[in-house]
């Protein structure tokens, strides 16, 4: 990149140029162009989106080099966090109802996808066990040790909820023949989102064909705790109805906890465990109207 970079600084003749992550910004006098690896063939991506009527992302300006694209750059604009949520979840619900389909599919496919997600929750509930085991170990509890051991029964609950659900999930798409994908995002976060004089989503380098509800998930893990986000996934939920077995497989995948990232640090693996527990009781109260409007249909 950083060949191209050098040509098309003399090329564009910026006045400044800022780094911004892996993507350079040049200020030109002709305008504002940003620069970034190239990873996959995005013209191609957007004629297939054009086609399908979704025209909300940045003009790709130049693609004729092997290692980067170069795009216009989109001024992005303050809005308060939750609404500029709920107007990305109204485009990502846009993308995926101009672009799902159904496909025929293995028999073995659903089977794959439970035992890897089954393999998950075994591999989780035997970390935390382990953790749990070596806490009775230590004579005097360090603060993390102590937050991990009361908290304990909730993370197992949690896996407990996903086997269970895994389970139900299963039973409802062993026998099927076919699954409903779309072109999903893939990367989804609110700083991939621009509203400004145009309203574009941005960095769709991971972009592929897969099931709508992973969109959703990868949001939610990013963003969930500056966002409260009850409407969020109502509103996609109204704006594109899950089938039965994709909202079941949703809520199995945003609920599985992850593992702690501990190191040497007291006050660090405090503060790791505690984020880990935010997630599994933000959650938690996320789905649970979800689950009490159907027992008390029952």
């Amino acid at each position: 990149m950083n060949r191209s970079l050098e040509v098309l600084k003399a090329i564009y003749k910026p006045y400044r140029y800022t780094i911004k992550g892996k993507a350079t910004l040049l200020e030109t006098t002709s305008g504002e162009f940003i620069i970034k690896p190239k990873k996959k063939e995005i013209s191609k991506l957007y004629t297939y989106l054009l086609n399908r009527g979704f025209t909300y992302f940045p003009n790709l300006i130049d693609e004729s080099r092997e290692d980067v694209n170069v795009f216009e750059y989109v001024e992005d604009t303050y809005l308060p966090l939750e609404q500029k949520c709920a107007d990305l979840i109204e485009l990502i619900a846009s993308l995926h109802n101009k672009t799902c389909y159904f496909k025929e599919v293995s028999e073995d496919t659903y089977k794959e996808i439970y035992e890897n997600i089954n393999g998950n929750i075994n591999y989780l509930r035997a970390y935390y066990d382990t953790l749990y085991e070596n806490g009775f170990k230590e004579i005097y509890m360090s603060p993390s040790t102590y937050l991990f051991m009361r908290n304990y029964s909730k993370l197992i609950s949690s896996l407990d909820f996903c086997q269970n659900e895994l389970n139900n999930w299963y039973d409802l798409v062993k026998n099927e023949t076919k699954t409903r994908v779309a072109l999903i995002h893939n990367n989804l976060e609110l700083n991939h989102f621009i509203e400004g004089e145009k309203i574009c989503l941005i960095s769709w380098d991971n972009y592929k064909i897969d099931t709508p509800i992973l969109d959703i998930v990868n949001l939610y893990k990013k963003e969930y705790l500056k966002i409260n986000f009850e409407e969020i996934l109502n509103k996609y939920l109204t704006l594109f109805p899950l089938l039965e077995s994709e909202q079941k497989l949703l809520f199995i995948l945003i609920t599985l906890p992850n593992k702690f990232n501990l190191n040497n640090s007291e006050c660090f693996n405090c503060l790791e465990i505690e984020k880990v527990l935010d997630y599994v009781y933000k959650t938690e109260n996320l789905l649970r109207p979800y689950y009490t409007s159907k027992e008390e249909e029952k």
